[in-house]
C-alpha cells in the first residue's frame, strides 16, 4: 500500500507539471523505477503511460474550453504524431537509442539557451503562417516529435511546446494547449502497444490516473490564470531539470 501511495503522489505532481508545460515523465518514471526496482522496465513505462494519458487528455479538454485552437491544423497533426509514435516504438525494437541518449542533454541545452536569449519569444500569440502552411508545419512537428516519443521519450511535451512557439509563432500558453493534444495521441499509441504486450499494471495505473487527472486540473487552472509568461517560466525550469536528469543518465549513471 505504501508503494502505491508513493507512486500515486508522484503521479499527482507529474500531472500538475505536465499540464502546464510537459515533463511529467521526469517525475513519475524515476518514482516508478525507484519504488519497483526489480520490475521489468517495459512494465513500468507502460504503467506510466496508463496513468499519464488520462491527465494529458483531461488537460487537453480543459485548455480547449478556454483557449482558441486551430483545430484544422491540430487534428491532422495529432494523427501524424500518433503514426510517428508507432513508427518510433517499432524502430526502437531494431535500433538502440544509445546515441540519442548521449546527444539529448546538448539538444535540450540548446533549446534552453535559445529560449533564454530570446526573452520575448512566446510571450505574444502571433501565428504567422496561413491555415494550410500551419497544418503542414504542425503535422511535421507531430510526426517528428511523435517518432522521438515512441523511440526514446524524455522531454516530448517540452519539444512540442518549443517548436510550436519557434516555428508557428504561438505564445507559450497556446503552444502548451496544442502540445497536450499531440502528446495525448503519442501517449495513447504507446499505451496501446504496451497493453497489447501485457506491460501495464492496470491496478496501479488506474489509481495513479485519478491522481494524474487531479494534478492536471490544478496545473491547467494555474496556466490559464497566469498566462504565457508563467508557462514560459515553468518551461525554462522543466527544461533545466531535464538537462540535469538526462545528462546524469547519459554520462554518470552506470
Amino acid at each position: 500500500m505504501l508503494d502505491l501511495a508513493t507512486v500515486t503522489l508522484a503521479s499527482l505532481f507529474a500531472g500538475f507539471v505536465d499540464a502546464i508545460v510537459g515533463g511529467g515523465g521526469l517525475i513519475l518514471i524515476p518514482a516508478l523505477f525507484s519504488v519497483f526496482p526489480t520490475a521489468p522496465p517495459a512494465t513500468l513505462l507502460g504503467t506510466n503511460k496508463g496513468a499519464a494519458v488520462w491527465g494529458t487528455a483531461w488537460s487537453t479538454v480543459q485548455f480547449a474550453r478556454r483557449v482558441t485552437l486551430p483545430w484544422s491544423a491540430l487534428a491532422p497533426a495529432a494523427v501524424a504524431a500518433l503514426a510517428g509514435s508507432l513508427a518510433g516504438a517499432w524502430t526502437v525494437t531494431l535500433v538502440s537509442p544509445g546515441g540519442l541518449r548521449k546527444a539529448l542533454p546538448f539538444i535540450l541545452l540548446a533549446v534552453l539557451a535559445y529560449t533564454l536569449a530570446r526573452k520575448d519569444m512566446g510571450r505574444v500569440h502571433a501565428p504567422h503562417l496561413g491555415p494550410r502552411a500551419t497544418a503542414t508545419a504542425a503535422s511535421g512537428i507531430g510526426v517528428l516529435i511523435g517518432f522521438y516519443d515512441g523511440f526514446f521519450g524524455p522531454g516530448t511535451g517540452s519539444f512540442f511546446v518549443f517548436l510550436f512557439v519557434r516555428l508557428l509563432g504561438f505564445d507559450f500558453l497556446h503552444a502548451s494547449a496544442s502540445a497536450k493534444l499531440l502528446n495525448s495521441a503519442t501517449n495513447f499509441a504507446a499505451l496501446v502497444l504496451f497493453a497489447l504486450k501485457g506491460h501495464v499494471w492496470w491496478h496501479a495505473a488506474l489509481v495513479m490516473a485519478v491522481a494524474n487527472v487531479a494534478g492536471s486540473l490544478l496545473g491547467t487552472r494555474l496556466a490559464l490564470k497566469h498566462g504565457a509568461g508563467f508557462v514560459r517560466g515553468v518551461f525554462i525550469a522543466v527544461v533545466g531539470a531535464l538537462i540535469l536528469k538526462t545528462g546524469y543518465d547519459a554520462f554518470v549513471r552506470p
